[in-house]
């Protein structure tokens, strides 16, 4: 007679689920396949490469004051902070002397855009979350920002603002007053929020202990930006290699323990904070008149009604839209504090009108490796408040 000990056992089945690339809670297009043990996760392996644009030759081929609006369109979701990282790595290769005023006027638009870029993704950690009022509390706010940018540059989500050397037009009164209105009711907004969620029972008990890294492996995984300094890694670019003037302004560097999705918000939370900061020193240090671009005219486009009128604008102009600029030849490294990490741009020139060779460090196509590592042994729920909190942009990580 046949027992249960004579029936061969029968090994382990898992099941296998797709999340992505057209799941609404990747919050892009990439692939997670995940292997299932029933809620829990024992495997993962991710996919990207679904919109990959080939920015980086497509580039090559085009003239370095062209190149913006390709930049625009990695983190789209803090656009000015890749336009400013571009401009200030040409002009590192030409060498171009920045007045403080535009130094300072480029700050309030990177921190404004910090501070678009970290209200989107802790928002977005609420609604995964369950909690949903925050994210259109913020998005408010968010508007404010790109009425900002749009009486700027006339642009708002992919904004090519600015130009090598600083500014194509000055700052206006409106946009002055725009600022300091944004500064004095986000102040307010920012608390609100906060008392929203951070000591809400429901929201800290999901986010705690949720996709955890350690200082060491990401160190190891290449981490920077709000996600390193989860970790405990106080490294901030703005800080270690200062540009564009922020060695004169004081802000501390926010840094979390447990690397798990609460310290990547709290982080971002407090950054927003000092984001805030910088600005209202930006807007004292900042004279309201003064030079928006600096005297590089073999680089600076001319302004159009001088090109119409002044035969020297016109040549210069000529000059700038062929090519027939001499570039330096070299290879220059810049990098920014971008809203999810180190943003870099290495150049290769060879003095033609085109970069030789050029290469996007892109902090999310760096940080996203860690991702299976980061939700194994987790629950399915855990894996999306994680991905929310690793503010992953499809943009930037096909780049």
């Amino acid at each position: 007679m046949e027992t249960i000990l004579d029936i061969p056992k029968k090994e382990k089945e898992y099941s296998y689920l797709n999340l992505g690339p057209t799941h609404p809670a990747t919050h892009g297009i990439f692939q997670n396949v995940l292997k299932m043990d029933g809620e829990k996760i024992v495997g993962a392996e991710s996919t990207i490469g679904y919109i990959h644009r080939a920015f980086e030759k497509l580039a090559e081929r085009k003239p370095f004051y062209q190149i913006p609006p390709l930049t625009d369109r990695m983190n789209y979701c803090s656009s000015p902070i890749n336009n400013m990282g571009w401009h200030m790595t040409v002009e590192k290769l030409i060498g171009a002397e920045i007045p403080k005023r535009v130094q300072y006027m480029r700050i309030i638009i990177m921190e404004l855009a910090r501070i678009a870029d970290h209200l989107i993704c802790n928002s977005v950690i609420g609604v995964d979350s369950g909690a949903l009022t925050g994210y259109f509390y913020l998005f408010e706010q968010r508007e404010d920002i790109y009425e900002i940018w749009e009486e700027i540059c006339g642009s708002r989500l992919t904004t090519n603002i600015g130009r090598i050397g600083g500014f194509e037009r000055d700052f206006n009164e409106t946009v002055w007053r725009k600022i300091e209105k944004f500064v004095e009711v986000y102040t307010k907004v920012l608390g609100e929020f906060e008392r929203l969620l951070n000591r809400n029972r429901i929201f800290v008990d999901r986010c705690v202990g949720a996709g955890p890294i350690s200082a060491e492996r990401a160190l190891n995984y290449g981490f920077t930006g709000p996600n390193l300094r989860a970790a405990g890694v106080d490294y901030d670019v703005r800080v270690a290699f200062p540009y564009s003037g922020y060695e004169d302004f004081d802000f501390n560097i926010p840094v979390g323990t447990n690397g798990d999705t609460y310290d990547r918000y709290m982080v971002r939370s407090q950054e927003m904070w000092e984001s805030l900061k910088i600005i209202k020193q930006a807007l004292q240090k900042c004279d309201r008149t003064g030079p928006f671009h600096a005297d590089i005219p073999d680089f600076y486009l001319p302004p159009k009604e001088e090109v119409y009128t002044s035969m020297e604008a016109l040549i210069y102009h000529f000059k700038i839209v062929m090519g027939e600029t001499d570039k330096p030849i070299g290879e220059v490294y810049h990098s920014v504090e971008g809203g999810n990490g180190e943003l870099g741009f290495y150049l290769v020139c060879d003095g033609g009108r085109q970069p030789y060779r050029l290469h996007f460090r892109r902090p999310c196509f760096i940080y996203y490796q860690a991702y299976p590592e980061m939700i194994k042994d987790a629950f399915l729920s855990d894996a999306i408040l994680t991905l929310s909190s690793m503010n992953v942009i499809a943009g930037e990580l096909d780049a």
